[in-house]
């Protein structure tokens, strides 16, 4: 990327948002791509348990991972502030101290995945003909946690080397494993939901191996010594940025969990049908949250050379694409999402019970062009707090309650669990409008 690509200040903002967006969005494919497989491949040759198996174990899996890319997003940014500020003598000690970190935590989560597999499976409540296979892959992936953890780490010290293809060639390496693996386990040797799960570490193993062999190849800008894997002043540093991010992480993966239990309540089917179309839904929110992650870094530069008009134009510009595209997903989901739950399972049940569930999202796929393009923009003016204050309110204060009112109705159903989505966002989008004009007060008065 040329120096010109990289100044957002000047040229067409939307031309500059756009290809500033398309590789983070590439990114983001691959990843849900990657979490998609196993339930695609579960769901044709596999069993219906394996399905609702691989669906609740997921989600265990998605916290655990979420979590620690986010934590790990602490050394991303300790690292590119020390090679910006040409120090690269504490690189060594901050990724010494971080893969001591890690591998405390890798440690702790290998125990509580490892030895509570079931109760973990009976406390999300999986369906009983599913319970078994659920612990299963949950204890596989347990097993394996060191690789996953390991995995991320080093995506995020290449992210702060200012390496961004890096890592997308890692998730690419995975996502090929991990198909290869799929297919050769649960469709050759039908090993159903454990199949995927030791795929899914395999897959995350090579990785590892790949990206630590690319990372001794290329050479490095600093020096690591056998002293810098330690407890070290450094930790303190990059703990302070990544804990707030992934503290925000867990409560909503949790929030996740909260609502894949209530819908466990449901029955096989309605679990196997929200499994698949949590991976509809992933595919569906790609857009919006490439927006999110690009309009940050796109309006925090803009802030810093004190263009705030352009800054604000840059946020409009940012709905304006999501909208775009998320007119063509609504119609997509709502019309055809009978269709796309097809790709995953054969199972006619299951494909209602999944297009039942859409069918109330559907909203969503509009409402986040708006809420995550104003989440991108506060996190861009440093409102970090406020942006993690709203999504509590609206997960926690309205998501969460109506989707368990929801799920406890004589008449429950999937398409009313879904609407608790669409609202919660339009909460949120409330929110955000009312800290935009009190911002817009502040700048008017300032003048």
């Amino acid at each position: 990327m040329t120096n010109d690509k990289a100044d957002f200040t000047q040229g067409n903002i939307l031309k500059k948002l756009v290809a500033f967006m398309l590789p983070v969005l590439g990114a983001l494919i691959l990843q849900a791509a990657y979490g998609a497989v196993d339930l695609l491949v579960v769901g044709h040759f596999g069993s219906t348990s394996g399905l609702s198996a691989v669906s609740t174990g997921s989600q265990v899996l998605n916290l655990v991972t979420f979590a620690v890319t986010q934590l790990a997003m602490g050394i991303t940014v300790l690292i590119a502030r020390y090679l910006g500020e040409k120090r690269p003598q504490y690189i060594g000690p901050a990724i010494g101290g971080g893969a001591v970190v890690f591998a405390v935590i890798s440690v702790v989560l290998f125990l509580i995945m490892v030895g509570l597999a079931r109760p973990i499976a009976v406390l999300m409540q999986a369906p009983v003909e599913a319970v078994s296979l659920t612990a299963s892959y949950v204890r596989i992936c347990g097993a394996g946690i060191f690789f996953i953890v390991a995995y991320n780490v080093l995506a995020a010290i290449f992210r702060g080397l200012g390496d961004s293809s890096s890592p997308l060639l890692f998730v690419l390496v995975a996502c090929v494993i991990n198909v290869v693996g799929d297919l050769v386990l649960v469709a050759g040797l039908h090993m159903d939901a454990a199949g995927a799960a030791i795929a899914t570490v395999a897959a995350q193993a090579c990785s590892v191996v790949f990206a630590v062999l690319l990372l001794v190849k290329r050479g490095l800008p600093f020096d690591i010594k056998k002293e810098d894997f330690r407890w070290n002043a450094q930790c303190p540093r990059f703990l302070k940025s990544g804990l707030p991010l992934a503290f925000q992480e867990i409560m909503t993966q949790c929030s996740f969990l909260a609502l894949c239990a209530f819908i466990n309540r449901l029955g096989l089917e309605a679990s196997s049908g929200y499994g698949v179309a949590c991976k509809i839904v992933n595919f569906a929110m790609l857009v919006p949250s490439a927006l999110m992650q690009s309009m940050a870094s796109f309006v925090s530069q803009n802030v810093g050379a004190g263009k705030h008009k352009r800054a604000k134009q840059s946020m409009f510009t940012g709905m304006g694409v999501g909208l775009t595209v998320g007119c063509v997903v609504f119609a997509l989901v709502l019309l055809k999402g009978d269709v796309l739950c097809g790709f995953f399972t054969t199972d006619v049940s299951v494909i209602a019970r999944g297009y039942d569930y859409l069918k109330g999202f559907a909203p969503e796929t509009l409402g986040t062009a708006i809420l995550f393009s104003m989440m991108g923009y506060f996190n861009g003016n440093n409102k970090t707090v406020f942006v993690m204050a709203q999504g509590m309110i609206q997960t926690l204060l309205v998501r969460l309650p109506l989707s368990y009112y929801m799920s406890i109705q004589p008449d429950a159903s999937l398409t009313r669990i879904g609407l608790a989505a669409p609202i919660s966002t339009a909460v949120g989008i409330v929110l955000c409008i009312g800290c935009y004009l009190y911002m817009q007060r502040g700048e008017k008065k300032a003048q």
